[in-house]
Protein backbone atom coordinates (compact mmCIF):
# COMPACT_ATOMS: atom_id res chain seq x y z
CA UNK A 1 0.00 0.00 0.00
CA UNK A 2 1.47 3.51 -0.74
CA UNK A 3 2.31 5.62 2.18
CA UNK A 4 -0.48 8.07 2.97
CA UNK A 5 1.16 11.41 1.43
CA UNK A 6 1.41 9.29 -1.95
CA UNK A 7 -2.66 8.32 -1.84
CA UNK A 8 -2.90 11.66 -1.00
CA UNK A 9 -1.81 13.08 -4.01
CA UNK A 10 -3.25 11.40 -6.15
CA UNK A 11 -6.99 11.56 -4.91
CA UNK A 12 -6.78 15.60 -4.59
CA UNK A 13 -4.95 15.77 -8.06
CA UNK A 14 -7.06 18.84 -9.65
CA UNK A 15 -8.20 19.91 -6.23
CA UNK A 16 -7.37 22.90 -4.57
CA UNK A 17 -6.18 23.82 -1.27
CA UNK A 18 -7.91 26.65 0.71
CA UNK A 19 -4.79 28.99 0.23
CA UNK A 20 -5.29 28.29 -3.13
CA UNK A 21 -8.96 28.89 -3.05
CA UNK A 22 -8.31 32.18 -1.17
CA UNK A 23 -6.07 33.28 -3.88
CA UNK A 24 -8.32 32.68 -6.46
CA UNK A 25 -11.19 34.22 -4.83
CA UNK A 26 -9.39 37.08 -3.10
CA UNK A 27 -9.41 39.09 -6.25
CA UNK A 28 -13.10 39.71 -6.60
CA UNK A 29 -13.81 39.38 -2.44
CA UNK A 30 -10.72 41.25 -0.95
CA UNK A 31 -12.28 40.63 2.86
CA UNK A 32 -12.45 36.87 2.39
CA UNK A 33 -10.81 35.01 4.78
CA UNK A 34 -9.58 31.13 5.82
CA UNK A 35 -12.31 31.07 8.57
CA UNK A 36 -15.25 32.94 6.91
CA UNK A 37 -14.47 29.86 4.01
CA UNK A 38 -14.99 27.81 7.05
CA UNK A 39 -17.99 29.46 8.23
CA UNK A 40 -19.46 29.03 4.90
CA UNK A 41 -18.90 25.35 4.74
CA UNK A 42 -20.45 24.86 8.39
CA UNK A 43 -23.62 26.79 7.19
CA UNK A 44 -23.77 24.16 4.55
CA UNK A 45 -22.61 26.61 1.27
CA UNK A 46 -19.74 24.00 0.17
CA UNK A 47 -18.69 20.50 1.02
CA UNK A 48 -14.59 20.53 0.59
CA UNK A 49 -13.75 16.80 0.45
CA UNK A 50 -11.02 15.83 3.03
CA UNK A 51 -7.67 13.81 2.71
CA UNK A 52 -6.83 11.44 5.50
CA UNK A 53 -4.74 13.46 6.87
CA UNK A 54 -8.07 15.77 7.58
CA UNK A 55 -7.12 18.90 4.73
CA UNK A 56 -9.85 20.76 2.80
CA UNK A 57 -9.68 19.71 -0.64
CA UNK A 58 -11.89 22.09 -3.18
CA UNK A 59 -12.96 20.94 -6.46
CA UNK A 60 -13.82 23.65 -9.39
CA UNK A 61 -17.08 23.06 -8.52
CA UNK A 62 -16.88 24.17 -5.35
CA UNK A 63 -14.51 27.17 -5.93
CA UNK A 64 -17.67 28.27 -8.68
CA UNK A 65 -20.48 27.40 -5.82
CA UNK A 66 -18.32 29.97 -3.39
CA UNK A 67 -17.91 32.37 -5.69
CA UNK A 68 -22.02 32.25 -6.97
CA UNK A 69 -22.82 32.58 -2.97
CA UNK A 70 -20.58 35.20 -2.37
CA UNK A 71 -21.58 37.20 -5.06
CA UNK A 72 -25.13 37.17 -3.92
CA UNK A 73 -24.25 37.74 -0.39
CA UNK A 74 -22.09 41.03 -1.49
CA UNK A 75 -24.04 42.29 -4.50
CA UNK A 76 -27.94 41.37 -3.38
CA UNK A 77 -27.05 41.52 0.85
CA UNK A 78 -28.79 38.05 0.72
CA UNK A 79 -28.89 35.43 3.77
CA UNK A 80 -26.89 32.47 4.03
CA UNK A 81 -30.18 30.92 4.55
CA UNK A 82 -31.81 32.12 1.40
CA UNK A 83 -28.85 31.38 -0.90
CA UNK A 84 -28.52 28.17 0.84
CA UNK A 85 -31.97 27.47 -0.07
CA UNK A 86 -31.17 28.64 -3.67
CA UNK A 87 -28.25 26.20 -4.10
CA UNK A 88 -30.14 23.28 -2.83
CA UNK A 89 -32.88 23.74 -5.93
CA UNK A 90 -30.39 24.04 -8.15
CA UNK A 91 -28.62 20.41 -6.68
CA UNK A 92 -31.87 19.01 -7.17
CA UNK A 93 -31.96 19.73 -11.02
CA UNK A 94 -34.61 22.63 -10.33
CA UNK A 95 -34.21 26.09 -12.33
CA UNK A 96 -35.03 28.38 -9.67
CA UNK A 97 -35.55 31.74 -10.30
CA UNK A 98 -32.80 33.88 -8.78
CA UNK A 99 -33.22 35.01 -5.28
CA UNK A 100 -34.32 39.08 -5.31
CA UNK A 101 -32.33 41.65 -4.03
CA UNK A 102 -32.90 43.41 -0.80
CA UNK A 103 -31.89 46.80 0.62
CA UNK A 104 -28.71 46.91 2.88
CA UNK A 105 -29.73 46.64 6.36
CA UNK A 106 -29.11 50.20 8.10
CA UNK A 107 -29.20 50.69 11.56
CA UNK A 108 -28.47 54.53 10.86
CA UNK A 109 -31.68 56.29 11.30
CA UNK A 110 -32.92 58.71 8.46
CA UNK A 111 -31.52 62.30 8.89
CA UNK A 112 -33.82 64.78 9.65
CA UNK A 113 -34.78 67.51 7.77
CA UNK A 114 -35.68 70.77 8.13
CA UNK A 115 -38.69 73.09 6.43
CA UNK A 116 -36.98 77.15 6.21
CA UNK A 117 -39.51 77.83 9.37
CA UNK A 118 -38.46 74.70 11.44
CA UNK A 119 -34.76 75.82 10.87
CA UNK A 120 -35.89 79.63 11.89
CA UNK A 121 -37.15 77.89 14.83
CA UNK A 122 -33.78 75.25 15.70
CA UNK A 123 -31.48 77.87 15.07
CA UNK A 124 -33.31 80.61 17.07
CA UNK A 125 -32.73 83.08 13.97
CA UNK A 126 -34.76 85.66 11.99
CA UNK A 127 -35.43 85.47 8.83
CA UNK A 128 -33.50 88.20 7.50
CA UNK A 129 -30.28 86.47 8.92
CA UNK A 130 -30.77 83.58 6.92
CA UNK A 131 -32.02 85.75 3.82
CA UNK A 132 -28.22 86.94 3.73
CA UNK A 133 -26.66 83.68 4.57
CA UNK A 134 -28.31 82.23 1.12
CA UNK A 135 -27.71 85.44 -0.61
CA UNK A 136 -23.50 85.59 0.08
CA UNK A 137 -23.40 81.86 -0.51
CA UNK A 138 -22.62 80.96 3.74
CA UNK A 139 -25.71 78.78 3.31
CA UNK A 140 -27.60 76.49 0.34
CA UNK A 141 -30.97 77.25 -0.43
CA UNK A 142 -33.11 74.29 -0.29
CA UNK A 143 -36.75 73.09 0.63
CA UNK A 144 -35.40 70.94 3.41
CA UNK A 145 -32.35 71.66 5.55
CA UNK A 146 -30.28 69.34 7.72
CA UNK A 147 -28.76 69.11 10.68
CA UNK A 148 -25.38 70.51 9.57
CA UNK A 149 -27.59 73.51 8.33
CA UNK A 150 -28.89 74.28 11.53
CA UNK A 151 -25.29 73.67 13.51
CA UNK A 152 -24.24 76.53 10.97
CA UNK A 153 -27.53 78.91 11.06
CA UNK A 154 -27.04 78.73 14.87
CA UNK A 155 -23.21 80.00 14.85
CA UNK A 156 -24.00 82.78 12.22
CA UNK A 157 -26.76 83.40 14.71
CA UNK A 158 -24.31 83.53 17.61
CA UNK A 159 -21.80 85.91 14.93
CA UNK A 160 -24.49 88.01 14.19
CA UNK A 161 -24.77 89.25 18.30
CA UNK A 162 -21.30 90.64 17.63
CA UNK A 163 -21.51 92.29 14.51
CA UNK A 164 -20.10 89.34 12.56
CA UNK A 165 -22.42 88.62 9.72
CA UNK A 166 -22.83 85.92 6.79
CA UNK A 167 -20.83 88.28 3.98
CA UNK A 168 -17.87 88.25 6.46
CA UNK A 169 -17.56 84.55 7.05
CA UNK A 170 -18.19 83.81 3.57
CA UNK A 171 -13.79 83.83 3.02
CA UNK A 172 -14.52 80.83 5.70
CA UNK A 173 -16.25 78.50 3.12
CA UNK A 174 -14.09 79.67 0.21
CA UNK A 175 -10.97 78.46 2.67
CA UNK A 176 -13.01 75.12 3.07
CA UNK A 177 -13.52 74.41 -0.23
CA UNK A 178 -9.16 75.38 -0.51
CA UNK A 179 -8.74 72.94 2.04
CA UNK A 180 -10.44 69.94 0.38
CA UNK A 181 -8.62 70.68 -3.01
CA UNK A 182 -5.47 70.23 -0.72
CA UNK A 183 -6.95 66.87 0.30
CA UNK A 184 -7.99 65.55 -3.08
CA UNK A 185 -4.48 66.43 -4.45
CA UNK A 186 -2.80 64.13 -1.42
CA UNK A 187 -5.67 61.53 -2.00
CA UNK A 188 -5.32 61.24 -6.05
CA UNK A 189 -3.20 58.31 -5.94
CA UNK A 190 -6.10 56.73 -4.54
CA UNK A 191 -8.78 58.71 -5.69
CA UNK A 192 -7.55 57.11 -9.67
CA UNK A 193 -8.08 53.80 -8.83
CA UNK A 194 -11.35 51.77 -8.83
CA UNK A 195 -10.59 48.87 -6.57
CA UNK A 196 -12.65 48.86 -2.91
CA UNK A 197 -9.72 48.85 -1.03
CA UNK A 198 -8.05 52.09 -2.40
CA UNK A 199 -11.65 54.23 -2.01
CA UNK A 200 -12.18 52.57 1.72
CA UNK A 201 -8.57 53.44 2.27
CA UNK A 202 -9.06 57.30 0.61
CA UNK A 203 -12.51 57.18 2.99
CA UNK A 204 -10.01 56.97 5.67
CA UNK A 205 -7.55 59.06 4.77
CA UNK A 206 -9.32 62.27 4.53
CA UNK A 207 -10.89 62.89 7.54
CA UNK A 208 -8.18 62.60 8.86
CA UNK A 209 -6.68 65.13 6.50
CA UNK A 210 -9.01 67.61 7.01
CA UNK A 211 -8.54 67.17 10.78
CA UNK A 212 -4.89 68.31 10.77
CA UNK A 213 -5.84 71.25 8.13
CA UNK A 214 -8.16 72.48 11.23
CA UNK A 215 -5.41 71.84 13.59
CA UNK A 216 -2.92 73.85 11.96
CA UNK A 217 -5.64 77.08 10.86
CA UNK A 218 -6.36 76.59 14.94
CA UNK A 219 -2.78 77.40 15.94
CA UNK A 220 -2.74 79.91 13.71
CA UNK A 221 -5.63 81.32 15.21
CA UNK A 222 -4.65 81.25 18.57
CA UNK A 223 -1.37 82.83 18.00
CA UNK A 224 -2.87 85.86 16.20
CA UNK A 225 -5.39 85.97 19.19
CA UNK A 226 -2.09 86.24 21.54
CA UNK A 227 -0.37 89.19 19.50
CA UNK A 228 -3.77 90.71 19.80
CA UNK A 229 -4.30 90.59 23.34
CA UNK A 230 -0.57 91.13 24.30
Amino acid sequence: MPPASARERSSSAGLLSIGQVLARLSPEFPSLTSSKLRFLEVQGIVTPLRTESGYRKFSPADLERLRLALTLQRDHYLPLVVIREYLADIDAGREPQAPTAVSPPSIVPAPRRYRRDELLAAAGAAPQLLNDAISTGVLAGSDAYTEQSVALLRALVALDRHGIEPRHVRALRQNAERDVALVEQALAPLLRRTDAPSRGRAGELAPELAKRLDEVRSIFVRAALERLLS
